[in-house]
């Protein structure tokens, strides 16, 4: 398929070929959401703990005799029915990862690049050039094409002034090639990608 390139302030710069094998599928939101899921628990720190009934401090006396008092028998104060006692089964430390095959994974990130061509949220630019790293005019620029809410990539790396001009802008992301996630891609409403991005994709995903 054939979309229109255009540069920053929105001139024309020519068309690119898409490769149908990575911009052409049609989106499983369930390929979608298990890749969201792998990601989002990778991440997840896992440091929750809670303490045992070894780990509180306090005496080890029976609080009262066994028998005669009327009252349910009682070995600990340090036992989870009493204030300040242990949790039985509490979270502990621990990774939230888990597996998910590669094959899922490459396909699940051509599915993130397919929604966006499909939905209409996908912009191929020539290249990621300003003149100076000034954020003000980069947001109006952006602004003004509708990109205020927005992931941009860019090729092999990222170009230093447009990366500085652009890390103050609270919903604009730019990452390098490499770094394109399906979470990144659908946490955002436009796409951006320039030439050597697509190249680059095209390479990594066929």
């Amino acid at each position: 398929m054939k979309l229109n390139v255009t540069r920053i302030d929105n001139s024309p710069a020519g068309e690119i070929e898409l490769d149908e094998a990575v911009f052409g599928l049609d989106p499983r939101t369930d390929i979608l959401f298990r890749m969201v899921r792998w990601q989002l628990s990778k991440r997840r720190q896992g440091t929750h703990s809670s303490r045992g009934i070894s780990q509180i401090s306090g005496t080890t006396k029976k609080p009262y005799k066994q028998k005669g008092t009327g009252r349910a028998r009682q070995g600990s104060l340090r036992s989870p029915q009493f204030r300040g006692g242990a949790v039985i089964f509490g979270p502990k430390p621990r990774s939230h990862e888990h597996d998910l095959p590669k094959k899922v994974r490459k396909l699940a990130l051509k599915m993130a690049l397919s929604s966006k061509c499909k939905d209409g949220k996908l912009v191929v630019v020539d290249a990621l050039d300003v003149k100076e790293a000034k954020t003000r005019p980069l947001a109006k620029a952006l602004a003004a094409r509708g990109l205020e809410d927005a992931l941009i990539i860019d090729g092999d790396t990222v170009n230093e002034l447009f990366a500085r001009a652009a890390r103050n802008l609270p919903k604009v992301d730019v990452l390098p090639q490499a770094g394109a996630n399906v979470y990144d891609i659908l946490r955002r409403d436009t796409l951006v990608l320039t030439r050597n991005a697509v190249q680059g994709l095209e390479a990594r995903l066929k």
